[in-house]
């Protein structure tokens, strides 16, 4: 059955990703805005959970890219119509994250100094960070399962049950985040930033169990792992870990820019907090079509069917163009009011309102960069992913942050180093795609 590509149809995954995906940076963003209008400290506690959301997103895209390396091979699987052979893979490669997470916990947690101590950290927002961060992480293996069966629902197609279960544990974070952080008055006290820990915390066991349970009742998957391997653990392996070397690289971008906001002052990591997660935010909301791209390019590979393949980049990149230009306007609309949702603070309102500009015209870019991103992860070409987060990290994010800084541009220097890195990581990715499937199509 030949695969079509409508906007219909591309919406019919997109939408549900689109809104699995935004729940995701909603968990940091639900902190921020809430610790940042506490009564006492309020300055000191965002830049903490500024911090440790930058390092713990660092350790889910790191460890969680098994969810692209399931989704690619189980999408491919469906397009050459073979599902069966794949039907142990998830389980068995959910269990090797899962001891990958446990192994981070246990090394990461009697570090919680030291590590923090790297991003420039010091004094009360080095404590706050500490804190924070020895309950957060306890959530780790729990958002790291969440994503492998992500990634099986979405090589088979469904983003409608990921949207469900992230659209609980994101609501069901606001309300903990709410009751935990403030306390209610003769019931609960006020527990602050260790409020905001555990309700992420407990809202990932929530989203862990439902996402087991829905696999398990409504697919032909099972979470019992079973030997032997699965002929196909070895190449998922190798995707792993090209994306691992990826996302390093794509980490070490993210960590020069906290480590020189923090370096700036405690406004200026405040202030780069709030842009960041904006910044994330807008990432995920155009992941929907991101994902959309994975999910059918990985089965139009497996039917090859080159010319559909063709249609849908281009259809995607439209979307894209559209949906980043919409985000842009959004945000220059409701320019002024949006700092104000996260903190109160005049000086760190300043600094943020100064450079969030820039934030909202790379969106655009964004939304081509991470689409191609996503057909590439659906073809399992990870090499090429790593090759180009590699380059755009060392030879253009670093040297421009380096030279920018060296202006005395601050924020500046940051948010024009991620532009430019978005660019060179992405563009490149339009070319070689159609070097390599403009003939293929020609010859269908």
């Amino acid at each position: 059955m030949k695969t079509e590509i409508r906007f219909k149809n591309i919406n019919k995954l997109a939408i549900p990703a689109l809104i699995a995906g935004i729940a995701e940076p909603l968990l940091s963003i639900t902190d921020t805005a809430i610790i940042g209008n506490i009564d006492s400290n309020a300055t000191e506690s965002l830049a903490a959970v500024g911090i440790v959301s930058a390092f713990i997103s660092m350790l889910v895209w790191v460890f969680g890219q098994v969810r692209s390396a399931i989704s690619s091979i189980i999408s491919q699987y469906v397009g050459a119509h073979k599902l069966e052979e794949v039907n142990n893979l998830p389980a068995q490669a959910t269990a090797i994250v899962l001891l990958g997470s446990l192994f981070v916990l246990v090394i990461s947690y009697p570090f919680a100094t030291q590590i923090f101590e790297f991003y420039n950290a010091t004094g009360m927002i080095l404590d706050s960070a500490v804190t924070y961060f020895k309950i957060r992480i306890f959530g780790f293996p729990f958002s790291l399962f969440v994503f492998a069966i992500f990634g099986t629902f979405r090589g088979l197609q469904n983003t409608y049950y990921p949207m469900m279960i992230a659209l609980t544990g994101a609501l069901l974070n606001v309300v903990l985040d709410i009751v935990l952080v403030y306390g209610v008055e003769g019931l609960i006290a006020p527990m602050h930033i260790e409020g905001a820990a555990y309700a992420s915390v407990l809202s990932q066991i929530v989203m862990a169990g439902i996402a087991a349970s829905l696999l398990v009742k409504k697919t032909s998957i099972s979470l019992k792992v079973q030997l032997p391997f699965n002929k196909e653990i070895k190449r998922m392996l190798g995707m792993i870990s090209n994306l691992f070397i990826r996302t390093i690289a794509l980490n070490v971008a993210l960590y020069f820019g906290t480590s020189y906001a923090t370096s700036y002052g405690k406004e200026y990591i405040a202030a780069y907090t709030i842009g960041l997660n904006i910044w994330f935010l807008g990432a995920f909301m155009i992941d929907g079509y991101s994902s959309a791209g994975n999910i059918l390019s990985g089965k139009l590979l497996g039917a090859k069917d080159y010319q559909t393949l063709l249609k849908l980049s281009r259809k995607l990149t439209k979307y894209g163009f559209v949906i980043g230009g919409c985000l842009a306007i959004i945000g220059g609309l409701f320019y002024e009011s949006i700092g104000t949702i996260f903190t109160k603070e005049s000086v760190v309102l300043e600094k943020f309102y100064a450079s969030f500009w820039i934030i909202l015209a790379m969106q655009p870019l964004c939304a081509i960069t991470f689409i191609f991103d996503g057909i590439y992860k659906g073809m399992g070409e990870m090499k090429i992913l790593r090759n180009l987060l590699l380059l755009s990290t060392g030879v253009v994010f670093i040297p421009v942050l380096l030279v920018f800084d060296a202006f005395d541009y601050k924020l500046h220097a940051i948010w024009i180093a991620f532009t430019c890195w978005v660019v060179v990581r992405g563009f490149p990715l339009i070319l070689l795609f159609r070097w390599k499937f403009i003939p293929l199509a020609q010859k269908k």
